[in-house]
């Protein structure tokens, strides 16, 4: 089972009909002061715990969620566990509010969002023992940092393999709170900007940043992703996508479809692959959760992306 951890929060997708580019103006960013009107606005089910567990679901892996939420969340969590889902871990907080983001993104793809993390940030509260016992993985997404750093210390402590993902929550992390939440991490992950994040603050190059974790996994948005370990650097394309209808949720698809990959033994170009395919579903819906698809979907559109076959092992429980 993967523990999903992170915040369980719902999301407005606003979709701006411009470039924000065309509106920022360089010289004057020290008054900066823009206001988008937005062609449309959806309310989703989101947050990465979600979308990790809810992603994982498809891919026939089991999962958990271990994360705060407030009690406007009841319908998330009977939404879940509809769906195969342990939410055992998932508390409800009376007198909070669920963690909302407002994302708007552009016709680049370029995306601005704010976030209020509402119930998120007494996630601190939980660590591994609040978590199903039969745990072969978990995932460490952006949360509350008290949380984010817990959660990985006890996961060194108990050998338990995990996934550092802090995305949005880098404008909160210290150098040193990088460096110790990254340290054995089985996987180290984030787009290509904030990987450069990372480096920049931790005054690391991609060497020194492989000491941190077995692999360190770069997404790359339409140019596929990158996943370096110990034994090279392995370039995933990206699947072909049938429609981009909005972005969100993209890369949470592609975290839960490597670690299911991985923790099935398929190699890292093949586990890159599942995960490049899992993202793109969701790039064809708007909201991070909105997509589906059957194992036979999922086996044969690997095979029109990728003019390979899907391990048959891989949805053998």
């Amino acid at each position: 089972m993967v523990v999903c951890t992170g915040s369980i929060a719902y999301d407005y997708i606003l979709n701006f009909n411009g470039r924000f580019k065309d509106h920022i103006l360089p010289d004057k960013t020290h008054i900066l002061n823009l206001s988008f009107l937005v062609d449309d606005l959806h309310k989703r089910r989101g947050g990465v715990a979600g979308n990790y567990a809810y992603n994982l679901s498809l891919l026939g892996y089991p999962a958990a969620v271990l994360a705060t939420a407030g009690s406007d969340a009841a319908e998330y969590r009977t939404w879940l566990e509809a769906r195969g889902v342990d939410c055992s871990g998932l508390r409800l907080m009376e007198g909070e509010i669920t963690a909302t983001g407002f994302t708007t993104t552009d016709l680049d793809d370029n995306q601005i969002t704010g976030y209020y993390g509402g119930a998120m940030l007494r996630a601190g509260m939980l660590g591994l023992d609040d978590a199903p016992r039969d745990m072969e993985a978990v995932i460490i997404g952006p949360n509350d940092p008290d949380a984010m750093m817990r959660l990985s210390r006890e996961c060194r402590q108990r050998s338990v393999r995990f996934v550092f993902d802090p995305a949005h929550q880098l404008p909160r992390l210290e150098a040193r709170d990088l460096a110790d939440a990254s340290a054995g991490a089985w996987i180290l992950i984030g787009n290509d900007y904030e990987i450069e994040l990372v480096k920049e603050r931790m005054g690391c190059d991609d060497d020194q940043l492989m000491k941190q974790a077995e692999m360190v996994v770069t997404t790359l948005g339409r140019e596929g992703s990158r996943i370096a370990s110990r034994d090279g650097v392995v370039a995933i394309p990206a699947a072909p996508t049938e429609l981009e209808v909005d972005p969100t949720g993209a890369g949470d698809a592609y975290r839960a479809g490597l670690v299911a990959g991985l923790l099935r033994g398929l190699d890292v170009a093949v586990a890159g692959r599942v995960a490049s395919l899992a993202a793109t579903y969701a790039i064809e819906q708007v909201g991070t959760a909105e997509h589906a698809y059957t194992k036979d979907d999922f086996a044969a559109r690997y095979r029109k992306s990728f003019a390979a076959d899907l391990p048959p092992t891989f949805f053998v429980s």
